[in-house]
């Protein structure tokens, strides 16, 4: 894809279109086969049990202080004499290794985006709600309900075509079920409500793929992969507002917020791979932007960066302190780096094969890097799937616990005492619930392909979407 600059594009009315009904999973495609996947260092063992659960997949496997304030200053003291301007320094990357951490000012107050969204912060308008799992299963067209203190399916029913993320509303009050109905216009939105756990009507949106909200909660966001743009809607009918091209973005994708949320971050899916014998594979040349960042009061693309190693971005995540956004890639196997103000790349850390989804800790200090265990999309179940787990604040591995008897884990929640990573296993028709001291694994069976799972309720004020993206 040809490189675009800056783009400076007003709100336009929303735009038509359709893909062929053939078109297969937009959402993901075929990626390299056969990449070598890095060495992976403090790899823990994990056990683990397996629920009974939904075994509508034949394919599934069920094994077992503030500063003090400063003095006035003196308005008859003479002006200080400039002094030039101190950069600082930029820490070296060593391929395979990450990157060290630049320390903050010795004046800078502590910093944490997530500080509402640790254990016990669960909202009063939640409190009361059952705390339950939603699964979206893409194939089956299902969603699979789990009660995660038993760790038992306690419903399932249908939705619209192609589920593929359950998104809780800027209100908490309604899980939106993302049916994009792949390659035709049928796409649908079904609420549940966290009340009851029932589905409600459906409401048309045109291709679904994800959604997120304006941090002021003034409308939904939604990402119209498919015609590469993002729709705004109104909040609670859905009725469209407004669209923001973002044509250079081939496979918008995810999304997280700058700190003072003024700013969007998307990933580009497929502007750095192109097709190949078997699927996807990473251009040598001319590759389009790997993330666009987004001005939500012009509404308009302001910025893009294409990585220095073409592939294809997943997920992307803020860090705690707020400086630096952290984006999975499926092909390079691994998290760039990039500096939330300057939006350059600053470096990359290997974690395992198909780096995929991210999901931060209750405390704001760990992120957990969800490795599909392939490059392709689909691929067989079984794959050497796994969980690496970050340091914010050191930038290093400390963990990676694989799954065991193979896996593809994408994306889910962090359980609302942080005890649990519950994640779905795209290719095994699984859950997979992980304990985030040990590493340790629950399998409960559930559809066909499922994908955006979510715990709900979570600790936070506000949803800005995906699976739970809570401030």
């Amino acid at each position: 894809m040809k490189f675009v600059a800056a783009i400076g594009v007003s709100l336009v009315a929303a735009m038509g279109g359709a893909n062929d009904a053939t078109a297969p999973d937009r959402s993901n495609c075929l990626g390299r086969e056969g990449l070598a996947s890095p060495a992976i260092v403090g790899v823990t063992p994990a056990s683990f049990v397996v629920a009974e659960g939904d075994t509508q997949n034949p394919a599934a496997v069920a094994p077992a202080d503030a500063p003090a304030a400063a003095a006035p200053a003196d308005a008859n003291a003479p002006a200080p004499a400039p002094q030039p301007a101190v950069e600082a320094p930029v820490p070296a990357t060593i391929e395979g290794q990450a990157p060290a951490a630049a320390p903050a000012p010795a004046d800078a107050p502590p910093v944490n985006v997530y500080a509402e969204t640790g254990s016990g912060k669960i909202a009063a308008v939640a409190a009361n709600w059952p705390v339950r799992v939603y699964v979206p299963n893409h194939t089956s067209g299902t969603i699979t309900v789990i009660d995660p203190a038993t760790k038992k399916i306690v419903d399932s029913f249908r939705v619209g075509i192609g589920p593929q993320h359950v998104v809780p509303s800027f209100d908490l009050k309604t899980l939106w079920v993302n049916n994009t109905a792949d390659g035709t216009t049928k796409g649908t939105v079904t609420p549940l409500d966290p009340a009851t756990g029932k589905p409600g009507t459906a409401i048309p949106v045109d291709d679904p793929y994800n959604m997120y909200s304006m941090p002021d909660g003034s409308a939904a966001i939604i990402v119209v992969e498919a015609h590469r743009r993002l729709d705004l809607r109104d909040s609670q009918t859905l009725a469209l507002k407004s669209s923001i091209p973002t044509p250079s973005c081939e496979g918008i994708n995810h999304a997280d917020f700058t700190a003072d949320m003024k700013f969007m971050v998307l990933t580009c899916e497929f502007g750095g791979v192109q097709s190949g014998l078997h699927g996807q594979v990473a251009k040598t040349k001319n590759a389009g932007p790997s993330l666009i960042r987004v001005d939500l009061a012009a509404g308009k693309v302001v910025d893009e960066l294409t990585f220095s190693k073409p592939g294809m971005p997943q997920d992307v995540r803020l860090s705690a302190d707020g400086k630096t956004f952290f984006v999975t890639d499926m092909i390079n196997d691994g998290v760039f780096l990039v500096d939330a103000e300057s939006f350059k790349e600053t470096g990359f850390i290997h974690t395992g094969k198909g780096a995929h989804g991210l999901n931060v800790s209750r405390d704001g200090k760990y992120l957990y890097v969800a490795n599909r265990g392939s490059n392709r999309m689909p691929d067989r179940a079984g794959g050497a799937g796994s969980v690496s787990v970050i340091n914010f604040e050191t930038r290093a591995v400390e963990h990676t616990w694989m799954i065991p008897g193979g896996g593809s884990p994408d994306m889910g929640n962090v359980s609302a005492d942080g005890k649990e990573l519950w994640l779905s296993g795209r290719f095994d028709g699984q859950v997979y619930v992980i304990d985030t001291t040990s590493g340790a694994v629950t399998k409960i069976n559930v559809g066909i392909e499922p994908h955006g799972l979510t715990l709900w309720p979570q600790p936070g004020r506000f949803s800005l979407g995906h699976t739970g993206n809570m401030r």
